[in-house]
């Protein structure tokens, strides 16, 4: 069957739509989306520290966890790929990782901090960041004062589906964690990205509420308040891309394709797609890393003099 001919098909709503669900504290107010899908005890929230240094030292150890996952899920590909983190003490400057090092080798203490000019500030100096990197990542967080953390590879299934220059159609629950705004799609691909223009045209295509970025004939790129709500965003809409390539094949071959009731995909993501459920979504995979590596990538020891140029 041809494309044009896929059989594509959008439900209305079965039921009534479900009930934002009451704080059992303070009935008054709706739940939390952690509140909602714990049963019994909460979750914690997100941690919070007692120093800058402290912090640096936790969000250091998650982002090495997250490049361990990533390359434990076969994000990698020579060189490319790069996760960015925000300092929390001096945020005019990100930790991102070192150029030519393996994801799954990685470490807290070989992260480099770079300033918005792309001088390297801070951190492990031995080798340089990734100059493509730096560009998209730089123009993200300075458009972005709420972005923590950026991730961005070139993951099989991304690359595969961003061929297609479309956004993620709401296919299923999972999916719906982009709905709406929090998913957009960069057409213009100019090249491998070595220049500032490039990247801020990436920035304004991930708007003010993007979490996702498809970027046409490239890969991905999410973003987060935290690096662990940023990662996981990143596994889930490769994962989506997967899950959208298999339907797309299974609707050429003849098989009516359903998608998910507009009432139904935003109750979703306002009650799931949420910065302390999506921090917690990437705990189970970070655990399962820490388990299998120890606590070899939480090694950061603060320097005395954080900032080098400074």
């Amino acid at each position: 069957m041809a494309p044009s001919a896929i059989s594509t098909e959008v439900l209305p709503s079965l039921k009534a739509k479900q009930p934002i669900p009451k704080s059992k504290d303070d009935p008054a107010k709706p739940q939390t989306a952690l509140q909602a899908i714990s049963q019994g005890v909460c979750l914690p929230g997100i941690p919070t520290f007692p120093s800058f240094e402290k912090h640096r030292a936790w969000l250091l150890a998650h982002m090495a966890g997250a490049f361990r996952v990533f390359a434990r899920k076969n994000f990698t590909e020579g060189m490319s790929g790069h996760i960015s983190v925000r300092d929390p003490e001096f945020p005019h400057t990100f930790w991102t990782n070192p150029l030519g090092r393996h994801f799954g080798l990685l470490k807290a203490s070989d992260m480099v901090l770079v300033d918005y000019d792309g001088k390297a500030v801070g951190g492990n100096q031995s080798r340089p960041a990734n100059a493509a990197g730096f560009l998209i990542h730089s123009a993200v967080h300075r458009a972005r004062p709420d972005v923590h953390a950026a991730c961005h590879c070139h993951g099989i299934a991304g690359k595969a589906w961003s061929a297609f220059g479309k956004p993620l159609d709401m296919i299923n629950q999972d999916v719906t964690y982009f709905y709406g705004d929090a998913q957009a799609v960069y057409r213009d691909f100019g090249g491998v990205v070595l220049s500032p223009t490039e990247g801020e045209k990436l920035a304004a295509a991930l708007g003010p509420r993007g979490k996702g970025l498809i970027l046409q004939n490239h890969g991905l790129l999410t973003v987060g308040g935290t690096v662990d709500e940023a990662a996981y965003l990143y596994t889930l809409m490769e994962k989506s891309c997967d899950v959208q390539l298999r339907v797309e094949a299974a609707a050429a071959a003849g098989m009516k394709k359903i998608i998910v009731d507009g009432e139904a995909a935003e109750y979703t993501f306002r009650m799931a797609s949420d910065p302390e459920a999506l921090y917690w979504e990437f705990q189970p995979d970070l655990e399962y890393e820490y388990e299998m590596a120890g606590s070899l990538f939480e090694d950061y020891t603060a320097p005395k003099n954080l900032l080098t140029e400074y």
